[in-house]
């Protein structure tokens, strides 16, 4: 079972729907609110990868429904929140996870390219936070958490998703304020570099990049999906009452790194302890495999030669 470091129970009678809950950080958070008693709503684009992680929730004894969706279409966004309102009665919590972008340097992006990842990790966040509010949270209050990334000293290869990004900080800052007098609390989750199922699909020569990347951390390693699904718990959550129009960093201090001065690593003792050993509360994870023969880029033991 997931090994939430939140109470049992503590979701017990919500709904929270989840987009891009295929794969990836989407699966884990919408693993861990499960086990914490949410009757948890996926969305997607692939039918296939809904019904996947609704049976593996299932079958940890949590409850889950699926509907396909494409978010960057307004229409079907607005029917699929309606019909999720219609079965469940209301939606407590909105996970604003799906998104996607790809390699390019700016130069070679084409005007469809830019606005198919704008869309995706911009529009179709808004449209699906807008029928949330609209549909149920208006009436009834809610928390809405948006999953954006780490673009502080900005995307150098993914111009795209870092300027989307950025605009669903400002999107989370302003919903926060506008709907604030309705309940309704609005924040945002930036991972950093977190080693994710979603590494396994790309390119070989990509895998040798990603491995240095860790050096470039200050804690010395990626993150994990678990240490994502815990902010965005924490964010939905009573003890986060008091948090909105805000956005939690889970980058290990990356964005803090800077030229000319030292960035040692950690000691083994220190990746021995408490506060920087990678918490793994999800059963269902799997190591990327181009970190199979690197497991000290996730902080875990290196592997023995």
């Amino acid at each position: 079972m997931y090994e939430s470091i939140f109470t049992p129970g503590l979701m017990l009678g919500q709904v929270m729907l989840v987009t891009g809950a295929g794969s990836g950080i989407g699966r884990c958070a919408a693993h861990e609110l499960a086990a914490l008693g949410a009757q948890v709503v996926l969305v997607g684009r692939n039918s296939e990868k809904l019904q996947a992680v609704q049976a593996e929730i299932e079958a940890d004894g949590g409850r889950a429904a699926w509907h396909a969706c494409d978010i960057r279409d307004e229409a079907a966004v607005t029917q699929m929140v309606a019909a999720v309102v219609g079965a469940h009665g209301r939606i407590h919590g909105l996970v604003n996870n799906a998104g996607g972008q790809y390699l390019a340097p700016l130069e070679s992006i084409s005007a469809k390219g830019w606005e198919a990842v704008v869309a995706t990790n911009l529009t179709g966040g808004f449209l699906v936070a807008r029928e949330c509010f609209k549909q149920s949270m208006a009436a009834h209050g809610g928390a809405i958490v948006n999953i954006v990334a780490d673009m502080w000293g900005s995307m150098p290869g993914m111009g795209h998703s870092g300027a989307a990004r950025a605009g669903m900080v400002s999107f989370t800052e302003t919903a926060a304020l506008e709907w604030a007098h309705q309940g309704v609390r609005v924040n945002a989750v930036a991972p950093g570099y977190i080693a994710s199922s979603g590494m396994d699909h790309y390119p070989p020569q990509a895998a040798s990049l990603l491995k240095t990347m860790a050096a470039t951390v200050p804690l010395g390693r990626f993150g994990n999906e678990a240490e994502v699904a815990a902010a965005v718990v924490f964010l939905l959550s009573p003890a986060a009452s008091f948090i909105s129009g805000s956005t939690l960093r889970v980058d290990g201090a990356r964005p803090q790194a800077r030229l000319g001065w030292p960035l040692p690593m950690p000691t083994d003792a220190a990746r021995q302890g408490d506060a920087i050993r990678p918490y793994g509360g999800f059963h269902r994870a799997a190591v990327p495999r181009l970190f199979a023969d690197a497991p000290e880029c996730l902080g875990l033991p290196a592997a023995k030669s």
